[in-house]
């Protein structure tokens, strides 16, 4: 996502476009809802890949399936100062509801399988909290509640669970207020209830990262999150120490941390400043990852930090903003450790825009990866807009061919409304050319990685659908379905809520012939096949 506040500073210090170093085509096919037509896949060439617009199969077609689609296709949608959703901060209730169906239906229809949603833009919550006031951004007033009243989180993860789409909650976990605040502070607001704990820095009020209060509150907001909605992430931005400022004579102004920073060192503390920064940041990640784990292991935890890594590690040529140095954020720390289960780094340059090279610093961000988590780079989709530094949809189109090409899995765009608007046709041009059937997302078997029961199946009396049964009813999240004619197999995906499978024949395709059905897991294990087979 595309830092508020900081991004003139992450524009000036660090746009110089990045040739992105993406990880490549690997099983092509998108998670949708559960009324979306299934999408042939043609049979793959190689075991390890299904590659979109393949040649047909020779016939007769084996009864085996091909290999199960997995990609991550998600988009961000940012709640604050209202970029995404909801439009504006005086919508109805009902209008609020309807941006919201309108941006999960688009995303169904793309073949897009996650939304990636912005719960806790400012120390603030589009849901109700007994932590913390209801944002700004929902209502025009921090503290309101939505009128009538509804529960937007949980309205956003039924819709998207009733299509078939992962809901991840995004947290910022620092900021207190942006320069786009316009409302004074509820009086639960941190500021107000722990004002010791939060700086000013510029037009921007700041959670002290150093202040054990600050950490706690953020700890206890996403917990309670996990703990009482059936989410299935929890995600961070690239918001740790704000970016900097400078002053008028153009030096960087410091972050007003003094306090802590003398209570540590009279404590017998021996760290250098800089270093004792990135332990306060290091604490948080640490933590969040064990408490996320904790309330439920199969929810996933991810970050998104800014693009280019340590300054002492980049490859040759690699130049721009240290987050290291500036944000505290020891994101190969985090990497080595194996604190997230997927990192989306904000590879927002151009792939020719050599000091930035695309393809290089994802290659890079890959090379850290000791501990084989998933990498999903970011790509800054809304940076295809109407200005003279517009650019073209081909931009973002070849950027996830780049990933493909590198063995990559998953990508997620900031952010919603380019989508939403299908600038320069964006929207319509991954569909047709990118995003040419469905898959799952990958699987983290780390988190569990115990079997799942394959389900039963019944043919109706009528022979018009086929029943599923569940051994693992609370652990199923999907099914993955392969369907196959006498031309080719079809693969689609639906909610394990729904538990019909139509057999009618496909228009384009003809007769089903077989139909295979997998259990998919939380975690996304899948369960061995069961199939029918039909005359």
């Amino acid at each position: 996502m595309i830092s508020l506040q900081a991004s003139s500073s992450f524009f000036k210090s660090s746009h110089q476009d990045i040739v992105r170093a993406l990880l490549a085509g690997v099983l092509i096919a998108v998670l949708s809802a559960c009324s979306s037509p299934p999408v042939s896949v043609k049979t793959p060439p190689a075991p390890s890949a299904i590659i979109a617009n393949a040649p047909p199969p020779s016939l007769p077609l084996s009864r085996e399936t091909p290999p199960t689609p997995r990609e991550f296709r998600a988009t961000w949608v940012s709640t604050v100062a209202n970029i995404d959703w909801p439009s504006r901060r005086d919508l109805s209730s009902d209008k609020q509801k309807a941006e919201i169906i309108t941006i999960l239906d688009n995303a169904v229809q793309m073949k897009l399988n996650a939304i990636v949603l912005q719960v806790r833009p400012a120390a603030d919550a589009i849901y109700p909290s007994a932590i913390e006031p209801w944002s700004e951004f929902l209502t025009g007033e921090q503290g309101r509640p939505p009128s009538p009243y509804y529960d937007p989180l949980q309205f956003w993860i039924e819709q998207a669970h009733e299509r078939g789409l992962e809901l991840h909650a995004w947290f910022n976990p620092y900021r207190a207020r942006t320069a786009q605040a316009k409302t004074v502070a509820a009086k639960n607001h941190i500021s107000k209830t722990a004002p010791d704990a939060v700086k000013q820095y510029g037009d921007q009020l700041w959670m002290d990262p150093a202040e054990p209060i600050a950490m706690q509150q953020t700890l206890n907001v996403i917990s309670d999150v996990v703990r009482r909605y059936d989410v299935d992430g929890v995600h961070i931005d690239d918001y740790f120490y704000p970016y900097p400022i400078k002053a008028a004579n153009g030096s960087e102004v410091e972050f007003p941390d003094d306090k802590a920073w003398i209570k540590y060192l009279q404590s017998g503390g021996n760290l250098m400043r800089a270093d004792w920064r990135r332990a306060n940041v290091n604490h948080l990640v640490e933590a969040i990852y064990t408490t996320v784990h904790q309330e439920k292991s199969w929810v996933k935890f991810g970050i998104s930090p800014f693009g280019i890594g340590r300054p002492d590690r980049l490859p040759a040529g690699i130049a721009g903003f240290s987050q290291y140095d500036k944000l505290y954020a020891d994101v190969e720390l985090w990497m080595a450790k194996g604190w997230f289960d997927y990192l989306a780094p904000q590879l927002y340059w151009p792939i020719n825009q050599t000091p930035q090279a695309f393809k290089v610093l994802h290659d890079y961000w890959i090379a850290q990866n000791v501990q084989r988590r998933q990498i999903w780079p970011g790509l800054y989709t809304s940076r295809i807009d109407h200005s003279e530094k517009s650019w073209p949809a081909e931009e973002i189109l070849n950027q996830v061919d780049a990933v493909r090409e590198r063995g990559g899995n998953g990508h997620i765009h900031f952010s919603v409304i380019s989508l939403n608007q299908n600038r320069k046709d964006i929207r319509k041009r991954l569909m047709a050319e990118k995003y040419t059937s469905q898959a799952l997302i990958p699987a983290m078997p780390w988190l569990n990685s115990s079997n799942i029961t394959a389900p039963q199946l019944q043919l109706s009396d009528d022979r018009k659908t086929l029943q599923v049964a569940l051994a693992d009813v609370a652990n199923t999240k999907l099914l993955a379905i392969w369907k196959r004619t006498d031309q080719q197999w079809l693969f689609s995906v639906q909610p394990a809520t729904k538990l019909s499978i139509d057999t009618s024949a496909d228009p384009q395709a003809g007769a089903i012939r077989q139909i295979t059905v997998m259990a998919i897991s939380r975690s996304g294990q899948e369960s061995q096949q069961a199939s029918v087979q039909f005359p």
